[in-house]
């Protein structure tokens, strides 16, 4: 019995263009590309593609049409700044406005950093472990300095390099979508907690113990420490809230 292989698909061979295409959108995916980040310069990413520049230069016009990168005129390509920001609307000035959305934002980071230290404990790389060192030491750096500033930029940089380790793509994207909104959710919370006295020090500590458990490849404990330094930041919300109130409330007293 014959075969009837026209009954089959024609296998097309893909082309060149589009392979570079999907392995470039591959890269901003996970996260070796970053937004605003400028690609190597056309001969060079030819070189390492090991394909032609008329290519290449297909491919990156390709990616342009879908809005994945930018081309400046004489300037290079760049990653699209707004990869990932979809969540930067005036929906999320009114998050980071209104105190009672402050504890919303913690609880959704609860659920969002817990998972993602886990992740990272199991799935981290040499790379990634050099990474975090790095952002950790930068944080120990502005906390020795009493830099507030720079400290909670490089907390949310430390939160951020453990969603990078956790090679999820979604979660990675999440957090960097919220990375604007959850600097100024750090900076505003601990603003209103690092005067009481050993706070600082017990959060930066909380980091410490956070780091050592991705470290260590302990999912359970990186989790549980996650959980541990976001329930300690709201409960000292908290209190510092009532501490407040209570004050006011002495300072009426003491007007009447």
């Amino acid at each position: 019995m014959k075969t009837n292989y026209m009954a089959y698909q024609r296998v097309k061979q893909p082309k060149i263009s589009d392979v570079i295409m999907e392995q470039l959108e591959a890269m901003i995916l996970e996260g070796s590309l970053k937004p605003g980040q400028k690609l190597l310069p056309e001969r060079e990413l030819a070189l390492q593609f090991e394909v032609s520049r008329p290519s290449l230069r297909e491919a990156l016009q390709k990616l342009a049409a879908r809005g994945l990168i930018n081309s400046r005129q004489g300037g290079g390509s760049y990653v699209a700044e707004n990869v990932g920001n979809s969540f930067v609307d005036p929906l999320m000035e009114l998050f980071s406005s209104h105190p009672e959305a402050q504890y919303d934002l913690l609880e959704f980071r609860h659920a969002l950093e817990g998972v993602t230290a886990y992740y990272a404990a199991l799935r981290c790389t040499d790379a990634d472990r050099e990474r975090l060192r790095a952002c950790h030491e930068h944080l120990q750096e502005a906390h020795d300095a009493k830099q507030f500033t720079k400290e909670t930029k490089a907390d949310a940089d430390f939160h951020l390099a453990i969603a990078e380790a956790s090679h999820n793509a979604v979660l990675l994207h999440t957090m960097r979508a919220l990375f604007t909104l959850l600097q100024k959710n750090i900076y505003s919370n601990l603003e209103s907690i690092y005067p009481k006295r050993d706070t600082r020090a017990l959060i930066h500590d909380q980091h410490s113990v956070l780091l050592q458990a991705i470290l260590d490849g302990d999912a359970e404990a990186a989790r549980n420490a996650a959980h541990d330094h976001l329930a300690f930041v709201e409960d000292a919300i908290v209190e510092q809230g009532k501490e407040s109130t209570r004050l006011q409330r002495a300072m009426r007293r003491s007007s009447v």
